[in-house]
């Protein structure tokens, strides 16, 4: 059973940094698709990044190419999202999640398992 626990979400002004992580207890975490989605209050659930089980393609939404960075580290079975230039709309409460032999999907159904989210806020 994958276990996703994500850390690293508090509180920046626009412009800050901040980095995510996602980490799984289990020894299969490298057969698993990782993705980062995003939820604002009041809002659905969002695809923010995704990265296949080696990490040799990465996909992201328009809205932050060029300012966020997915990577992943599967000999520490984490995967991180690195965010810059931080915008008061990315703030929303961010979950990692896991697609079994995935390709990456920006679509949450296609995922099987979800982190209990950590909460990014973005002061203007």
């Amino acid at each position: 059973q994958v276990q996703l626990v994500e850390s690293g979400g508090g509180l920046v002004q626009a412009g800050g940094s901040l980095r995510l992580s996602c980490a799984d207890s289990t020894r299969t975490f490298s057969i698993y698709a990782m993705g980062w989605f995003h939820q604002a209050p009041g809002t659905a659930r969002e695809f923010v990044a995704a990265i296949t089980w080696s990490g040799s393609n990465t996909y992201y939404t328009d809205s932050v190419k060029g300012r966020f960075t997915i990577a992943r580290d599967n000999a520490k079975n984490t995967v991180y999202l690195q965010m810059n230039s931080l915008k008061p709309e990315d703030t929303a409460v961010y979950y990692c999640a896991a697609e079994r032999w995935g390709a990456g999907s920006s679509r949450g159904e296609e995922y099987d398992y979800w982190g209990q989210g950590t909460q990014v806020t973005v002061s203007s």
